[in-house]
């Protein structure tokens, strides 16, 4: 929900309707960041009547179909479609995101049995995938500098060593020989 870090808001309800948690979440957000959210990408789930009027009234575009029968505006229809599509793709990015955190960080298999432990399990889970972005996203142009420039050693026919560099930015080689007593 913001600056595409990861973020879990948690609550000490017992109940497991997801659909209920859309506004605890929206006021959330509220909290940390002093404003409403323009847009609130929901599940199916979410879209529940409740939902939608609280969306409303706060003036929070819900992700969602737009009920009732087409509009014969076709300018407005389009410009609906293409705002839908654009939650769409948003949305599958967090999806994406929480499917890589299942599969590579064990967000599935989390085996604790009290709430308490569970949610510091998931946050630790949550703060190291937080990490490992800042840590792509600050390093990544320096490893893909360091990784165009490929050092290879291979042995000449006389028995001497050569080094060889290729930079493949520049395309130059530059060769060494050193002799191998």
């Amino acid at each position: 929900m913001g600056g595409g870090s990861t973020d879990k808001t948690f609550s000490g309800r017992p109940d497991y309707h997801e659909g209920s948690y859309l506004q605890e979440s929206v006021e959330a957000y509220r909290r940390r960041y002093g404003v409403y959210p323009e847009a609130a990408l929901a599940d199916q789930i979410d879209r529940m009547r409740e939902n939608r009027q609280y969306g409303q009234k706060l003036g929070i575009r819900l992700s969602e179909p737009k009920l009732g029968r087409p509009s014969k505006d076709r300018e407005e229809s389009s410009a609906h479609k293409q705002i839908e599509c654009q939650d769409a793709l948003d949305r599958n990015a967090v999806e994406g995101k929480f499917g890589e955190g299942k599969r590579a960080y064990g967000l599935g298999l989390i085996r604790a049995r009290l709430q308490q432990t569970s949610e510091t399990v998931i946050a630790l889970q949550f703060l190291v995938m937080n990490l490992e972005k800042i840590l792509r996203d600050t390093f990544l142009p320096f490893f893909s500098l360091v990784r165009s420039t490929d050092i290879f050693i291979s042995e000449t026919q006389n028995g001497n060593l050569f080094i060889g560099k290729k930079v493949v930015q520049y395309s130059l080689i530059i060769n060494y020989c050193v002799s191998v007593a």
